[in-house]
This record gives C-alpha cells, sequence and structure tokens, in this order.
C-alpha cells in the first residue's frame, strides 16, 4: 500500500509547479509569491481539483502529510480506493477481495475501510438478529447514543460473546450517528452530517454514506441517485446482501425521531421505526491500529487472517 501511496503522489507532479512541492512549507511559499487571486493553472494533468495555485498546493500538501493506511497490509488494488471526504480508503465493487477471518469465523466478516491512522473497520456478513427479537430501539427513539437498545446489546451481550483474542483487537472508535435527509442528492452533504455527531464505542452498524461509498458506480454515490437506480446500484457494492431482506443503518432520519434507515434486498435505501424487531443486524467494528494481517488474499476462499 504505501507503493501504491507513492504511486499516486507521483502522480499528482507533473504538469504542476516544478522545484516549489516539498511537504512541510508549501503553503507559505505558494500565499507569498503566488496569490490564489492573480493565478490559476491548468489541472489537467495534476489529477488535483483546484484550479487555482495555492488550494493546489494545499491539496498537495494534505496528499503528502496524510499517514498511509495500514502500512503495507492491504495488498495492490483489490477495489481499496481512497475517499474523497474522509482520509479513508474504501473497498468498492460488487466483490473486491475484502473477507477477513475475525473471531474465529472465516470470511464471516468483510473489510469496508482503511484509515490513515491505520485502523481497520469491518462488518458482518451475516444477521445476528436470527430469532427476529433485537430492535433497534424498544422505545422507538433513534438517538444512538442515548444509548439505543441495539446499542447496548451489542456492547453487552454480543461483546461478551466474542473471543478473548477478538475482543483485544476491537479498539473503541467514533462512530458518526448524525442525522441524514432522506433521499438527499449531496454525498458530501451527507457525510458532514453523519460526522455532525458521533459516538464513541466498540460495536455499532455501517452509516448510509459507507453504503454508498462502497459503490463502485457513479450514477450511485448519493441516496438518491441510489434510489432512483437500486436495480443497479445493487450490483455495483458488496455491502449489498441479496439474502438479507431488510437491514439497519446507523444514522438516524432528520425529520423524525423515531425512524432510521435501512437497506431492502432490492438495495433501495429505506426506513423504519426504531422498534421494530425483525430487520436484520450487521455489525460493523473497528480494528486497532496495532493487528496485522498476517495471511491470505482476501477472497471468500482465503480470507485475510489478522494477528
Amino acid at each position: 500500500m504505501k507503493e501504491r501511496i507513492k504511486k499516486i503522489m507521483i502522480g499528482y507532479l507533473p504538469g504542476f509547479i516544478t522545484g516549489l512541492i516539498i511537504c512541510g512549507a508549501v503553503s507559505v511559499i505558494a500565499a507569498t509569491y503566488f496569490p490564489s487571486k492573480d493565478v490559476t493553472y491548468d489541472n489537467t494533468e495534476s489529477g488535483l481539483e483546484s484550479t487555482n495555485v495555492q488550494g493546489a498546493i494545499d491539496e498537495l500538501y494534505g496528499v503528502c502529510t496524510a499517514e498511509p493506511p495500514a502500512g503495507d497490509q492491504i495488498i495492490e488494488d483489490n477495489g481499496l480506493e481512497k475517499d474523497p471526504y474522509e482520509c479513508r480508503y474504501f473497498f468498492t465493487g460488487a466483490n473486491p477481495n475484502n473477507y477477513v477471518t475475525f473471531n474465529n469465523e472465516p470470511a464471516g466478516w468483510r473489510i469496508i475501510s482503511v484509515g490513515c491512522d491505520g485502523t481497520i473497520k469491518i462488518m458482518k456478513t451475516a444477521n445476528i438478529n436470527t430469532s427476529n427479537t433485537l430492535a433497534w430501539d424498544s422505545s422507538n427513539s433513534n438517538n444512538w447514543a442515548r444509548p439505543a437498545t441495539l446499542n447496548t446489546y451489542l456492547n453487552g451481550t454480543y461483546l461478551n460473546s466474542l473471543s478473548s483474542e477478538a475482543k483485544s483487537q476491537i479498539v473503541a472508535s467514533n462512530y458518526s450517528i448524525g442525522a441524514v435527509t432522506y433521499n438527499n442528492n449531496d454525498l458530501a452533504g451527507q457525510v458532514n452530517a453523519e460526522n455532525s455527531k458521533t459516538w464513541n464505542g466498540k460495536i455499532a452498524l455501517p452509516t448510509v454514506s459507507e453504503y454508498l461509498r462502497t459503490n463502485s458506480n457513479s450514477n450511485c454515490k448519493t441516496f438518491r441517485l441510489n434510489n432512483n437506480n437500486d436495480s443497479t446500484c445493487k450490483n455495483t457494492t458488496w455491502m449489498y446482501a441479496s439474502n438479507i431482506s431488510d437491514w439497519w443503518t446507523l444514522p438516524s432520519n432528520s425529520g423524525n425521531s423515531k425512524i432510521v434507515f435501512t437497506v431492502l434486498s432490492s438495495g433501495y435505501l429505506n426506513y423504519s421505526n426504531a422498534h421494530y424487531t425483525s430487520t436484520a443486524v450487521r455489525p460493523a467494528i473497528t480494528l486497532s491500529s496495532e493487528v496485522q494481517i498476517t495471511g491470505g488474499t482476501g477472497t471468500e476462499s482465503d480470507p485475510y487472517t489478522l494477528s
């Protein structure tokens, strides 16, 4: 992965500003000699979004200073893509090599993303609510931090059921629980809305934006686009599960304090009252940056192994 990051960074440099890009002080140099309001450049070859020099240098500076994710653990490609909204790398597409053995469950989990801090976020492939007894919240409140009923269950009974090794690999993390507007068409705004409120703990659920960001189809990258094209969009994200009729996500509905979003077997993003007990539960967990991938290729038949 370090080599992949190096290639990305090198790819930014041609056609940019010769001799001035030195990570650490470029912003000061640019501000002094290249005022953004007067100087623009053609970014066709740079790979950067900014068209003014200061913005481009600031953007490149961010690339230079970002820590590479998880060292060399995740091997080249496999659908791992840099996220434009957070310092994370997502596994995208219909079936990337992101299966992992966790809690002695071979290929029972898949990697959602790798953070620049080296943490690895995973989610369970199967539904743990097979008895249809778990509500998101039995009081019909969509406030996860209250704590919600499912929050208490996952971080109590379920956490305690994991192996001692699995429990040692989990790190408490800030999970995004901000309210989301139904059927919005602004993924950047949605990510910001989700991140506007966080809950710190060990086990939660995937977010709506994570479901969208694991899709490799640009026509599926917003809430509205996904729902307008759900029959197609379900085929371009591995997070979709045809064998699970309806599963919970983490964010709440900004328009109703009782409503939480779900993913249907059609791929459509729907919503339900938090007290429903028949909705599937697929836990999401953040693994410590100390956890190492020591084997496997990430396929379902040869999942990554951890130590």
